[in-house]
């Protein structure tokens, strides 16, 4: 496995990066490398749209919507 060090890392960065790794029961360390492995990985995602929409909302939730009823065809209109 590769090693990287991060330079000139903001103080703001890093306190974020710390509650965030806090908050999720992980290291600092693990949750950069999800953060880093997320960002890149995005350049393979699917380039079907409605894939990537579905893929984003998913774990919020849906919404159950009522059908209104069908009623017969209307008849065309005349024209003449």
């Amino acid at each position: 496995m590769a090693s990287i060090t991060i330079r000139h890392l903001d103080d703001d960065v890093k306190t974020r990066l710390r509650i965030r790794a806090a908050s999720n029961g992980r290291s600092m360390e693990e949750e950069a490398r999800i953060i880093l492995r997320k960002a890149v990985g995005r350049e393979a995602e699917p380039e079907n749209l409605a894939s990537f929409i579905r893929e984003c909302f998913e774990p919020l939730g849906g919404v159950e919507l009522e059908l209104p009823p069908r009623e017969p065809m209307r008849e065309p209109p005349d024209f003449s």
